[in-house]
């Protein structure tokens, strides 16, 4: 097997789009990912695992972090804060295992933005109407109507800033979207930009015709 580099996988999309539920059947496609955790000063919901959905903190601890650069990316989201912490990224990419990132615009902005912004692959996930999102912010029962009209009036900045990203899925049908981005992924880990060993397995090739 060529040896490559993992990629940072970013999935963004306003909330309600599908972002969440699409990370997760990615992780359950391939067992290799990993899944970038954020830390969060917000609180914990009913069901969350600190550690497995989020990593749980305070507001001057999440601060003390920022401060001492240890965030690849950070942002403050409905009054919460928000952030990727470098070091277990940097660690899953040497492993050659691809990192998948549930974040906002602003996050991935920074991403792209950082040492590591060549090994971003960016996707934008849409609606298929303001209509249809309403609905499915409603139906999973998570907020308040005050927080779903909050989410809905914020979806018009985060939408305005699909152009940034290197593609984008219009969420209709669950499984099509899914498709598209096993497809986007497949194709972005056989660039040979990403597989280090590429050089050396032709090079193998090319000592097998010299012997010939």
């Amino acid at each position: 097997m060529i040896k490559r580099h993992g990629l940072l996988l970013i999935l963004s999309s306003p909330s309600g789009a599908g972002k969440s539920t699409l990370t997760k059947m990615l992780m359950e496609w391939d067992k290799t990912m990993s899944f970038s955790v954020s830390v969060t000063t917000r609180a914990r919901r009913s069901g969350e695992v600190d550690g497995r959905e989020y990593r749980f903190c305070s507001r001057s601890d999440f601060e003390a972090m920022v401060a001492a650069g240890e965030m690849l990316e950070h942002a403050e989201i409905f009054g919460n804060f928000y952030g990727t912490p470098k070091f277990s990224v940097q660690a899953t990419m040497k492993e050659g295992r691809d990192s998948v990132f549930d974040i906002d615009w602003q996050g991935g902005q920074q991403i792209r933005n950082s040492s590591l912004g060549c090994d971003v692959v960016s996707i934008f996930v849409l609606p298929p109407s303001i209509a249809e999102l309403e609905r499915r912010l409603r139906t999973r029962g998570q907020d308040s109507d005050e927080m779903i009209n909050t989410r809905l009036a914020k979806s018009f900045e985060e939408i305005s800033h699909w152009a940034e990203y290197d593609y984008v899925l219009v969420n209709e049908k669950l499984n099509d979207t899914f498709e598209q981005l096993k497809a986007i992924l497949t194709a972005e880990r056989l660039r040979c930009d990403r597989r280090v060993g590429l050089a050396d397995f032709v090079s193998t090739l090319n000592t097998e015709f010299i012997s010939r």
